[in-house]
């Protein structure tokens, strides 16, 4: 099964930055319905899970019709498979950047550093203009915003959207992308920004 996806993903290639992706996927997405509710404290999901120690990222795209850049923070990023080349991010359906995002068909992932925890919260408050006073230059491919403090990029097509309760489940090809040799992770633990070794508040 596995083998027999791989060469139909190898045959249909990847998409082009120019071809928009559609921001809900199909089959239309529906409520979640309350015999599928577990008996978890919402709060006490997220203090459990806060556990895990995670990177922290931005996602940026170029939305020729809705204005330009867009970006938004996520932890929620991961690789997915080195043949072909792919990456995963998660994103809330609610989210007002994603259509964006969608709509530009492509994205870049900017991996932050350690001391860019000012950065990821620009990125994560809704409706401020995220990128004033942020250098910026187009990824390679894709011509999402690479931000150039980043110490490290992964330009992306989008290749799939799956439904994934509250949130999207956005995978993505990866077309470039590169790294500085040196520079620790800004890490995301427990409500805190964190270095290796040390957290802070």
């Amino acid at each position: 099964m596995a083998a027999t996806a791989v060469r139909y993903l190898r045959s249909v290639g990847a998409a082009t930055a120019a071809e928009p992706f559609d921001a809900l996927p199909r089959p239309e997405l529906r409520t979640v319905g309350e015999d599928e509710r577990p008996p978890v404290d919402a709060a006490e999901f997220r203090r459990v899970l806060g556990h895990f120690a995670s990177g922290v990222t931005v996602i940026t795209a170029y939305d020729t019709e809705g204005g330009g850049p867009a970006g938004f923070a996520c932890q929620s990023f991961a690789s997915l498979s080195l043949d072909p080349p792919l990456v995963a991010f998660m994103v809330a359906r609610t989210s007002t950047t994603w259509p964006r995002i969608a709509r530009a068909g492509a994205f870049c992932v900017n991996i932050l550093g350690v001391d860019q925890g000012e950065l990821c919260r620009a990125f994560a408050v809704s409706g401020a203009d995220k990128f004033a006073g942020v250098t910026h230059a187009p990824a390679p491919v894709t011509g999402s915003p690479r931000l150039a403090s980043a110490p490290a990029w992964i330009d992306c097509t989008i290749r799939t959207v799956h439904t994934g309760g509250d949130h999207l489940i956005v995978v993505g090809r990866v077309e470039a992308l590169g790294a500085e040799e040196d520079g620790d992770p800004l890490l995301f633990h427990r409500g805190r920004f964190g270095r290796f070794g040390r957290f802070s508040a």
